[in-house]
């Protein structure tokens, strides 16, 4: 794998930065992006500036960091360019840039909460396959470009109170898996992960939401019985990009056994 390029969204903290770290440990270039900014529709603190320093010095010198927003197509389109300038390709984008809100039924979710939800998790999933997909289709045959992206168990299943989420990470899987019909002969795949409850700050979040004290609650919903890391997700988006090349329109599970109930 040494010397190929992706780009991961999200990569400030949490799933995205251990997919960025993980990935310039097996030698690849790395463009980490993140909004790097607080959103008055969520209620919990987004990453910051500081958080995306860190996350690319964990990449040795392996990896750049560029603040855009999921939600801006131009700013996208943006790194990506300037992803392909650096280092002259790209092989793999990852989109695991998310957040979290609720707390109430759907029919009572504010127009606030529905349109941060559905922008950074789901519109931000297709703006970086719409920046991305053709730069790796730029690629002369035979190709290898995987478009992974960020689900959840919530992506296949109904939670409570978390209405606009749930709509999300539905889409989602839906969007991936038109992608892989899409670019069936190709030879690039497009598919996604649906991580359970995962040690982030949107599980901590959660978990205020839902007026827990911890996660063991959340977690009692997983066989595994216990909360999952970041690294373990990022395992499987890692295996999606550097072979898998049988798997596209997908959806991987990596939820402790939570959606097999």
């Amino acid at each position: 794998m040494s010397d190929r390029v992706a780009i991961v969204t999200g990569a400030a903290r949490g799933i995205g930065a251990a997919t960025a770290r993980r990935l310039s440990a097996d030698g690849w270039w790395v463009s980490l992006v993140d909004a790097c900014a607080d959103d008055s529709a969520v209620g919990y603190p987004l990453a910051t500036r500081a958080d995306l320093d860190e996350a690319v010095a964990a990449t040795g010198d392996r990896g750049v960091g560029v603040v855009a927003d999921v939600r801006d197509q131009q700013a996208l389109e943006g790194a990506v360019a300037e992803t392909v300038e650096r280092w002259g390709r790209l092989d793999a984008a990852v989109a695991a840039a998310g957040v979290v809100a609720g707390g109430r039924p759907g029919w009572e979710t504010s127009d606030e909460v529905w349109d941060t939800l559905i922008g950074v998790d789901l519109t931000g999933v297709w703006r970086l396959a719409r920046a991305a997909i053709p730069a790796m289709l730029a690629a002369p045959s035979p190709r290898s470009g995987r478009f992974v992206a960020v689900s959840s168990a919530a992506g296949t299943s109904g939670l409570a109170q978390l209405a606009a989420y749930c709509a999300a990470k539905h889409g989602v899987v839906g969007l991936v898996r038109a992608l892989g019909v899409e670019l069936a002969g190709t030879g690039v795949t497009a598919n996604a992960v649906a991580p359970g409850s995962t040690d982030t700050a949107m599980l901590a979040a959660t978990t205020v939401l839902y007026d827990l004290d911890d996660a063991s609650e959340l977690v009692a919903h997983q066989p595994l019985g216990r909360v999952i890391t970041p690294d373990e997700v990022a395992d499987a988006i890692v295996w999606l990009c550097e072979g898998a090349a049988a798997v596209t329109a997908a959806v991987v599970a990596v939820d402790g056994g939570m959606t097999a109930r």
